[in-house]
């Protein structure tokens, strides 16, 4: 298979990792792909190749120059967008709106970053899932570069160690990632954006939950004593920052964003995410939201908002720091793909943040994809082939 019908196949399994499972993964669908890509890196001759019990894929190529590279993709798909079935199409752009079906168009006013693709090949879907190119074209590429060498054994490269991951959607791709089983000690997550990113900076991210108890009585007897929670909850919401949310914020500013409330007259909960690239600015957003349950229980009763907060990873700059090669590396093996390298922030996280704080070193490349966790998500084929290219070239250095 080349890359791109090698990631056709693989956006046919829908795997969208599930926050509110406790298990390992998360979804027992995202195993049926580890297990077919498990498959496909035994039959295509790869070393040590094993899908693990917590729905990790592990596998290596021993090398014909000296060192050891790694890189990592993640299988699971984001639960924001519908994850099946998924109906790509392969577009030639024109440079005109994207039409996905009747209801749902990619208006180039609205993402006019879309016309740099015009006369390439774009792979869309029918506006009603999620692509999965976050993170399966990481996949494909990662894969597609190792069946390169395997049919290419005299290609310089260094052994190449490869892990593919589940739940980093959810937060948790990195927390039984084996280390004793990953043959490497550097190495590249592949699950950024656009063609040419390099990324070694990101958010740092916590997820907090709130809940709001109420007390319910007769409304006709209730005067000085019902507590209704889905008013709390309407209270506290006005009491937000109403600017710091990710549809008024860019680069390197920070955010909350809510993406679940429920609430009725006895209880209420309210679950979001924290996100900054300064500490101390991201301390201060937890600091707030634990200064404003402070005040509303002050007003209603010690008890009635409980707050819970969860540190996910951390800004992976500082750990990338004394491996800053790695980076230089990245931005020649672009080069010499023919493609323009361009070190951004991450507005997001991946894997590879907390790998670099568990003494992992690694930045993230792009995949080529665009919109992700969106039904208008896409990738171009160029894109799949580009990014192949550059991480053949980068396993040679």
């Amino acid at each position: 298979m080349n890359v791109t019908e090698r990631f056709l196949k693989y956006v046919s399994f829908p795997t969208a990792s599930d926050e509110f499972s406790e298990t390992v993964p998360s979804t027992d669908k995202q195993r049926a792909l580890g297990q077919f890509i498990a498959d496909e890196m035994t039959k295509m001759g790869m070393e040590d190749v094993i899908l693990d019990e917590k729905g990790y894929v592990y596998g290596k190529i021993t090398g014909n120059i000296p060192g050891a590279i790694g890189f990592i993709a993640h299988m699971d798909t984001s639960p924001d967008a519908p994850d099946s079935p998924v109906k790509p199409k392969i577009l030639e752009y024109t440079g005109e709106d994207l039409v996905l079906s009747e209801n749902v168009v990619t208006a180039v006013r609205e993402y006019p970053f879309i016309e740099k693709y015009k006369g390439q090949h774009l792979i869309v879907t029918d506006g009603e899932t999620l692509l999965g190119a976050d993170d399966k074209a990481g996949v494909a590429e990662i894969i597609s570069m190792c069946e390169y060498f395997i049919n290419n054994p005299d290609s310089p490269h260094k052994t190449v160690a490869v892990c593919f991951t589940p739940d980093e959607e959810i937060g948790r791709g990195a927390d039984h990632f084996d280390y004793s089983r990953f043959a490497a000690k550097e190495a590249y997550t592949v699950d950024g954006g656009a063609l040419g990113e390099i990324e070694y900076e990101n958010f740092n991210a916590a997820s907090a939950e709130i809940t709001v108890k109420g007390v319910i009585i007769h409304p006709g007897s209730a005067k000085n004593k019902m507590k209704n929670a889905a008013l709390f909850v309407a209270e506290f919401m006005n009491m937000m920052p109403k600017n710091e949310i990710p549809a008024c914020t860019e680069g390197y500013e920070g955010f909350y964003h809510i993406h679940d409330i429920k609430a009725d007259e006895t209880s209420g909960v309210i679950r979001m995410i924290i996100r900054d690239h300064d500490k101390e600015k991201f301390e201060n957003k937890k600091k707030f939201l634990e200064n404003l349950v402070s005040y509303l229980n002050g007003v209603h009763g010690e008890g009635t908002f409980t707050l819970n907060i969860r540190d996910s990873y951390y800004n992976m700059k500082e750990k990338i720091l004394p491996f800053m090669y790695l980076i230089d590396n990245a931005r020649e093996a672009f080069a010499e793909a023919g493609v323009t390298p361009t070190a951004v922030p991450i507005r997001g996280g991946t894997d590879g943040a907390r790998l670099s704080y568990e003494g992992l070193p690694c930045p993230n490349l792009s995949t080529g994809g665009e919109n992700f966790h969106s039904v208008r998500e896409f990738i171009a084929v160029e894109s799949l082939e580009k990014m192949t290219e550059t991480l053949i070239i980068l396993a040679g250095k």
